[in-house]
Parts: structure tokens; sequence; C-alpha cells
């Protein structure tokens, strides 16, 4: 679906420099602090900017060759991207229809609306801010888009927002094979719940890829007392700070510290601690 080989590009003292790749009937989730090379990722996808070297296809074809008709199967929501805030949804459907002309079934598209109580007849400006996040993955989902890409589509949100979301979106996935999707959120857990992979990036680079399951079961965070750390089997450890009690060690065998070191502080990792541990420190 997505193929990215050796993507680079410098701004400044900056320089993104990536490779990764998405499966027909994947979800990736790219995970990273602000700054660290996500949006140029998505945009160089989009065809939005030109590396300065590396490759992008997507469907098989350099993103720079896309048709009209492939642009059409890519499904896009950005955090400050909107439609005109004087718009109706009887506005964009129209819109829509004269876009997507040969994808965009109208009576599904109300009938989503519907479901979602969203108002057809107010103007955009007068939304919510969870009504305007629902209205951004409706306009992604409405054109039977092979290849999402998803930048922070629940970010300042509650959390039954953020479930709607990500049901409507479990839902999209499961009506069709052979859709993907790349989604970026702060909000690991989100991601938890739908990602078959976890990529992270820090300052450019990627630092981990690894399958969530994986991820969540294998992971671990060891919490070593000062003392004890010199004499630590590190054979699994992955990456090590100092902490007030002495270091957090992430490894990605907890199962063999748990068995080999009884009487050590062994807890489960999520997303947020591995790439707590793996990224930088802040200068």
């Amino acid at each position: 679906m997505l193929e990215i080989k050796n993507l680079k590009k410098r701004y400044g003292n900056f320089e993104l420099d990536c490779s990764f790749h998405i499966d027909n009937d994947q979800v990736i989730g790219l995970v990273g602090r602000n700054g660290v090379g996500k949006t140029t990722i998505f945009r160089s996808i989009l065809g939005l900017l030109r590396p300065d070297s590396g490759e992008v296809h997507l469907f098989g074809k350099p993103v720079s060759q896309l048709s009209a008709n492939d642009k059409g199967r890519i499904g896009v929501t950005f955090p400050n991207s909107f439609i005109s805030e004087g718009f109706t949804i009887t506005d964009v459907k129209k819109t829509l229809s004269a876009t997507y002309s040969a994808t965009f079934n109208i009576s599904e598209f109300e009938q989503k609306c519907e479901q979602q109580k969203l108002p057809v007849d107010k103007k955009v400006k007068h939304f919510s801010t969870g009504i305007q996040a629902k209205l951004k993955l409706l306009l992604a989902l409405s054109h039977e888009a092979d290849f999402l890409l998803l930048d922070q589509p629940t970010s300042g949100l509650d959390v039954i927002v953020r479930k709607e979301l990500l049901a409507m979106l479990q839902a999209y996935l499961g009506q069709k094979h052979n859709r993907s999707v790349l989604i970026s959120s702060h909000i690991s857990s989100d991601l938890e719940q739908i990602c078959d992979f976890i990529i992270l990036i820090d300052d450019g680079k990627i630092i981990l890829q690894e399958e969530t399951d994986h991820l969540l079961n294998n992971y671990g965070i060891l919490k070593v007392p000062a003392e004890e750390y010199p004499s630590l089997d590190k054979e699994f450890i992955l990456a090590t700070k100092k902490r007030k009690y002495g270091y957090a060690c992430l490894t990605n065998e907890r199962r063999y510290y748990q068995e080999n070191n009884p009487k050590l502080a062994v807890e489960k990792a999520s997303v947020d601690d591995v790439l707590e541990l793996l990224i930088k420190e802040e200068k």
C-alpha cells in the first residue's frame, strides 16, 4: 500500500531520515513529540513537499505520479485544516458530490450524519470541537478511500467522543479488505486499541517499529534501586534513565526479569512508557 524508502528532508539543523512500509489491511500508529518529523512524513506522502532524497510510493506508484483517481483513494484529516466555516453539511454534500462523483454515496453520508447527530443546517463555525472532529473523519471516510492518513484525529477530545471516533474508524475498516491507515496521535491509548504496529519517531529518526500486541505483552519497565543496578543482567535492556529511586530500565523481555529477579519491581509498559524511555532528553 505505502512504501517509504530512505526519505530525507532537512530544515536547518533538523533532518528527517526514515524508511517504513504499510501493507494492505494494516493500521500503523506514528508516535512522537511535536517537531520530530511526523507532519513532514504526512506532507511527503501527499506530495505537498518535495523530499531532498528518497522514495515515497503509494498504490505502487511514486506519489508524484498519482492520478486524480488515485488521489481520490486517499482520505485525510489534519488538525488545522477544515472546510469553510460558513458551510453547512448541506453545502458539504454538494462539494463532495462534485469532487468524488464516482465514489461519494449521498444517502450513506446522510445516514452517518444522522447516526452521529450532526446538525445538517447549522454552520460549521458553530459546531463543537467534538462535532467538528466527527465531521472531519466522516469526510475522510465518505468517498471509499483505500488509504487513510489521519493526523491527530482525536486530539483535544473527551474520552466519549474519542471512543465514538475510533468505533467509526473500526467499522469503516471492517466493511472492506485492502484498506490501510497511517494515524498519528499524542494519546497512545487510542493507538493501542486500533493499531497493528507502532512506529516511534524522535529527532527525525525511527527509533522503534514494533507490533502493538508484542509491545504491550512483552515490554516492561524495571524499577531498579541504584545499589542493585551494577549487578543487573542487562542482556535485554533497551534503554535506561536515572530516577530518584535509582534507574528505570526498558526491556522487551518482561517475563525474563520477572522470573529471574522476583524481588525486582517490573511493570507492563505502555506506548508512552516506551517512547519516554527511548527518546533523547530535552536540551
